[in-house]
Formats: C-alpha cells, structure tokens, sequence
C-alpha cells in the first residue's frame, strides 16, 4: 500500500448550512432587516441551499436578531432552498411556523453551566423543549437539536463523549429529526472529533469554530470519516458571547475552497461566494476572520 492509497476516500458531495445570517450577524451591531434579506439573496445566489435566516427570540436580549418575521416575509419560498430559524422555546418555534419558516434549530447544552449562562435553563429543562414544540407544531417541520459545548466546556472542562451523544439520542427521541453537535468555543481536535463520532456515528452535522485554528482541520477530520453535514458562516462570523475570548464559525469560503481541491461538491460557487464575504465586512464594518477572504483562493489567474 503507498501513501496515496492510505488516505480514506470522501464523500462525493457534502450538505453545508450557512449560518452566518443568524449565527454570524447575532453578536455583531444590529444590522437592519433590508441588509439582512439582501445578504441572505446573495448568498443563496452564491449556492446556499440550507441557511438559517433569523432567530425568533426576544429583540430585548437579542437586539441584532430582531424582525426575524420580515425577514422570513422578505424571502420567497422556494424548493430548492431550505430557510432556517433558530427558537429557544415554543413559543419561538410558534412564531416561526406563524411566519412561514421551513425547518427549525434548537440548542441544548451538553454543560450544565453553559446551559444557564446562555438560554437560562438546566440542560434537561432546554432539552424537554425539542418534545415540547413537537407536540405544539405538529409534524410539518424538520427540528435540528444543536448540541452545543459538545467537545467541551469553557466551564467545566471536558465532557464524556458517551454523555454528550446521550443527549443527541434523547432529542431524538423527543421529537428532533436530526442532531448536529457544536464545537461552541473551539474546544475540539480532530482525535475529539473522532472520538465522539465514535459514539454518535456519522449521521450527524458538526457546527465549528475556529477560536484555536482547528476548525478546517476537524472538518477535514470529519469528513475522512464520513460526516456530510456541516455548519459554517461566511465570512468566519460568529462567536458565543458566553464565553470569553471564543472565535467565529468555521468560515463558508474556507470550507469550499477546500473541498473543491478535493473534489466534493458543496454547491457553492467559490468566486461568488467570496463577493458576499466582502459585501458582509463592510456590512459588520470590520474585516472577517475568513483565510480565503484574506489570502484569496490558491490559485487565481
């Protein structure tokens, strides 16, 4: 065997949910409405096919994610895209479904303290949610449970990778129709990775961040093993405002650029891509965290 034939083979194609409307914009300044709806445009015209749009919490303790109603007005319902929004609650998720959203995320924490800090709830109490808003939506939309501090707690320190795809199995059980596990404040590695695909298989998103450079690394990690799902945001944007000192998303034109070196399909049009990356800085006013908005593709003639 030689050193080529070592190296697993990918998955031809991957699924990538853009987060960076939500996830991305939600610790920035509040940025209005119009100029959210025209990010979002941009990026399903760059080939985002999955993207989470808003977030239906309370404008008083999240003020950039307010109006999240005109935003899912502002979209067009479409078949070939998938408009996503983030509810901590029923009554979130009742106001999405009001508003004509097509599927919805929920958070649970895999650290109790965490958990607290961020949604003000005990990690049982958040995860009875997912069966909560089933039973009060009925079946018509897709639920993904986030598990967040999933390779780790800035608090608690590590977290049994066994108890952490416990509770994945347990929002299943209660009403999710998948489960993605989040590296909320870049904790992860790719042996970490490894490890709790390990217990959860690979049916599963991952959702990165890059606070100790590691995120493209676990990606790469995780689709040797066969992960199709990811989260990511343009431009790197994001952050947990939980956790000091915690980095953005894995960036969306990072993973593209690597992925179609390597021959995956992620839908995307790279050139695209990295013209909402540029629209975005302006946009937050600050240059994004993104290597390839900074350094550009490898090659570009």
């Amino acid at each position: 065997m030689n050193g080529v034939d070592a190296f697993p083979p990918l998955p031809a194609s991957i699924a990538i949910r853009e987060v960076g409307p939500r996830d991305g914009l939600q610790p920035e300044a509040a940025v209005p409405v119009a100029t959210r709806v025209e990010m979002i445009t941009a990026l399903i015209a760059a080939g985002a096919s999955i993207i989470e749009v808003a977030a239906f919490v309370s404008p008083k303790a999240v003020p950039a994610m307010a109006g999240a109603a005109e935003v899912v007005a502002a979209l067009r319902r479409s078949a070939a895209v998938r408009r996503v929004a983030l509810v901590p609650n029923v009554k979130g998720a009742e106001l999405a479904a009001e508003a004509g959203i097509d599927a919805l995320t929920l958070t649970v924490s895999a650290s109790e303290a965490y958990s607290q800090r961020n949604v003000h709830m005990s990690v049982d109490e958040s995860l009875a949610q997912a069966g909560a808003i089933r039973a009060a939506i009925g079946d018509g939309l897709p639920i993904d449970t986030v598990v967040s501090c999933a390779f780790g707690s800035p608090y608690e320190g590590d977290i049994a990778p066994a108890a952490v795809a416990s509770l994945g199995r347990q929002a299943l059980e209660g009403g999710s129709t998948s489960v993605t596990y989040a590296d909320t404040t870049g904790m992860a590695t790719p042996r970490r990775v490894r490890d709790l695909l390990g217990e959860t298989g690979t049916d599963v998103g991952l959702h990165l961040h890059d606070t100790r450079g590691t995120a493209l690394v676990n990606a790469y990690a995780a689709l040797q093993a066969g992960v199709t799902r990811f989260d990511t945001a343009v431009g790197g944007l994001g952050g947990s405002p939980f956790a000091e000192g915690a980095g953005g998303n894995l960036a969306t034109e990072d993973l593209v650029h690597l992925c179609d070196d390597l021959g995956v399909t992620t839908g995307f049009d790279l050139e695209a891509l990295l013209a909402v990356s540029s629209q975005v800085a302006g946009v937050v006013g600050h240059p994004v965290p993104s290597r390839i908005a900074a350094a550009g593709p490898r090659w570009n003639p």
